[in-house]
């Protein structure tokens, strides 16, 4: 470490600290000053953190966001995220972050940069939700900075989230309109739509099924498919469903026409007879999905939607929301401020089984199939 004295052209005198960051061998750091007893108040507190080990990150706040992120953040922290949350993050930083914000020091990003920044990323016609995990991103890897002493306080604590646009109600879809959907879908389709709505597997959780995991009254749920490779569920939390008698039916003839498979096998497996791969179930979704929709004369959806159909179907035949919070996989909480105003609307009507819902529903479009050809 040393103090030199730099007499520039016009006359005036400026003094330079030079040390070694990271000790004997590491690379120099420079920092100028226009006062000498500024410049060996600077030396005293680098010796001062030479002895305490925090040298290091004296000029750390001096990294840009960018350069935090590619040579630190991603490399310790990054590693420890699934594939699918790795992708997310990836698509948000890319898209949201490092365009405007990369560039800046991390000493730079205060509260009115980030607010601003958020401001602007909602101007261009980024999506309020986008833009609110992008800020949760972008506030968890500055907290990672402060942890690590690279910046002295996190600027994003002091600034509001922008708020979500107002939140659509769920309308679950009636055992009539999923039968109408199912009628559009060939055998295999038809039966995973059968899982989705009378099971409320996510699809994921769907797709990871083994013939095993069916028994005689309930689905064990224990794993999902992400990124065409079975992991454990969403929340890490097995569970058992409830199986329904009309989608046990599905299933037995499901695993007739596909052979008797083991037990071992997957229940909807690719044509290889390999898990889905994330391509292979967004191409479902486009076309398969969408005509089973468009078959049922419903504009928009997704396979997660009919989630809501099971819930719906518990719900009319009086199950607590602890019971429905069990059976969809997640908390109590999350079940009554989802499904909430159908608990009221339901409020004094005559409960109705669900399996004689989905019979009815089942024998009604038969009828209604059948009528024109004896019309005729």
């Amino acid at each position: 470490m040393e103090i030199q004295k730099r007499n520039l052209q016009d006359g005036s005198v400026r003094w330079r600290v030079r040390w070694h960051q990271g000790g004997r061998g590491g690379r120099y750091r420079v920092r100028t000053f226009d006062r000498k007893g500024d410049a060996q108040n600077f030396a005293a507190e680098l010796r001062r953190r030479a002895q305490l080990g925090t040298l290091d990150a004296i000029d750390s706040g001096r990294l840009t966001l960018a350069e935090y992120v590619a040579e630190t953040w991603a490399k310790a922290y990054r590693a420890h995220l699934s594939e699918n949350t790795k992708l997310r993050y990836g698509h948000l930083y890319d898209k949201h972050v490092l365009p405007e914000l990369g560039p800046l020091r991390l000493n730079e990003i205060s509260p009115e940069v980030i607010g601003r920044w958020q401001a602007d990323r909602l101007a261009a016609g980024g999506g309020p939700v986008a833009v609110r995990d992008a800020f949760t991103l972008l506030g968890s890897i500055l907290q990672r900075a402060l942890e690590s002493g690279h910046i002295q306080t996190n600027p994003a604590r002091a600034v509001r989230k922008a708020p979500l646009p107002r939140r659509k109600e769920v309308r679950p879809l009636a055992p009539v309109t999923v039968e109408r959907m199912r009628s559009q879908a060939s055998p295999r389709d038809a039966t995973l739509l059968s899982v989705l709505a009378y099971s409320g597997l996510r699809p994921g959780e769907a797709l990871a099924l083994e013939w095993r995991d069916i028994r005689d009254r309930t689905i064990l749920v224990e794993r999902a498919l992400s990124l065409g490779e079975a992991k454990d569920t969403k929340n890490l939390a097995h569970r058992t469903v409830r199986l329904l008698g009309p989608l046990a039916g599905d299933l037995r003839a499901w695993r007739l026409r596909s052979g008797r498979p083991a037990g071992s096998a997957l229940v909807f497996p690719s044509r290889g007879g390999d898990p889905w791969t994330l391509a292979a179930y967004q191409s479902w979704r486009r076309k398969a999905f969408r005509r089973a929709l468009t078959g049922a004369g419903i504009e928009a959806g997704r396979p997660y939607d009919l989630r809501h159909s099971f819930a719906s179907l518990l719900l009319h035949e009086g199950r607590s929301v602890i019971y429905v919070a069990r059976q969809l996989g997640h908390d109590a909480r999350i079940t009554l401020s989802t499904y909430g105003h159908v608990i009221d609307e339901l409020d004094g009507e005559p409960r109705v089984d669900a399996e004689v819902a989905i019979a009815a529903a089942r024998e009604g479009l038969s009828s209604s199939q059948a009528s024109p050809s004896v019309a005729s």
